[in-house]
């Protein structure tokens, strides 16, 4: 890798290697504290994002750590391959030079990655809380700009308010316990967000990537069938955090909206929850979602937790 950063003196800057997740959980529930006032990093999630097929730690990942430990975490991966490339970048605050240094080291391989992919330029994506440990005046000196706002909501629960609904007419849902009824799903979810911003089409292989499908409960994981329709949605769940249950996709086939489906499995998501004891449930969602998903969320009790930013910078390849 070609850069021009100079290592500021005090630091030490290395790839991440799968041992070091407990340590990069740490750090990350650190900021979290500082950001949404609670941890609400998972080893778990730490652990899929390290093993996954596309991350080459070696080469795309950095700790940078002075004399007291971890301060600065970086990770790209690329699932366009063409010229988007995404990117994690956590800092502690009061950290300048460490920051722009990482940063210099996250762009430039970013750029690199996207050359390989014979793209002319590298679009990299960002996601980081409205009010973030990042200092974005810095960030937007290099030339990142925001372009997208997410809400991670939230609803509490209870097993006397939220029960099992009824299905509409004509409906019948079932868990993907069967290989077929996996794939199923797989191929429900790229039909249905096909039409959806920063959408990048995966596949079944990729997905089970994505997901981590080897420890995956499919019990959480059900498909609507709708007489005359066949398969319409699916719903995807997890009950690996701490601090909620999550709804991880909801997906409804165009042909399929407007039949009430969405608020279905939303509300099944809540009563399957509840009299599993979960008091509380959260999902993520893109606020300019054509399909009026934040509505429906609000519709159904849920509040914003804490809001992230979507930021985007784009760098010419060299030719």
């Amino acid at each position: 890798m070609t850069t021009s950063a100079t290592l500021p003196s005090g630091l030490a800057v290395r790839p991440a290697t799968f041992d070091d997740a407990p340590a990069v959980c740490a750090l990350l529930n650190e900021i979290d504290l500082l950001e949404i006032g609670r941890a609400d990093t998972e080893l778990s999630a730490l652990h899929a994002d390290f093993k996954h097929s596309e991350v080459d730690l070696e080469h795309d990942s950095w700790l940078l750590s002075d004399g007291g430990g971890l301060i600065a975490y970086g990770l790209l991966w690329d699932e366009s391959g063409g010229e988007q490339i995404d990117a994690e970048y956590f800092t502690l605050p009061g950290r300048p030079q460490a920051s722009q240094y990482l940063l210099d080291l996250m762009e430039a391989r970013a750029v690199e990655l996207a050359a390989a992919n014979g793209a002319h330029r590298a679009v990299v994506h960002l996601h980081l809380n409205t009010d973030p440990t990042v200092d974005l005046d810095a960030l937007r000196e290099r030339g990142w700009t925001p372009v997208r706002r997410y809400h991670s909501m939230v609803r509490p629960l209870s097993p006397d308010a939220d029960r099992l609904p009824e299905p509409p007419p004509g409906v019948t849902l079932r868990p993907c316990l069967a290989e077929a009824d996996r794939r199923r799903a797989h191929a429900l979810l790229q039909k249905s967000f096909a039409d959806h911003y920063d959408f990048h089409p995966r596949t079944y292989e990729q997905w089970q990537d994505d997901i981590d499908a080897a420890s995956a409960d499919w019990s959480l994981v059900w498909i609507a069938h709708v007489d005359g329709l066949g398969d319409a949605a699916v719903l995807r769940t997890h009950d690996g955090r701490i601090s909620m249950a999550w709804i991880g996709h909801l997906g409804v086939l165009r042909q399929a909206r407007g039949r009430g489906l969405g608020s279905y499995l939303l509300r099944h998501a809540f009563g399957h929850y509840a009299a599993l004891g979960r008091d509380r449930i959260g999902l993520g969602v893109d606020t300019d979602n054509s399909t009026g998903a934040l509505a429906l969320y609000e519709r159904h009790g849920m509040t914003l937790d804490f809001a992230l930013q979507a930021w985007e910078l784009v760098r010419p390849v060299a030719r």
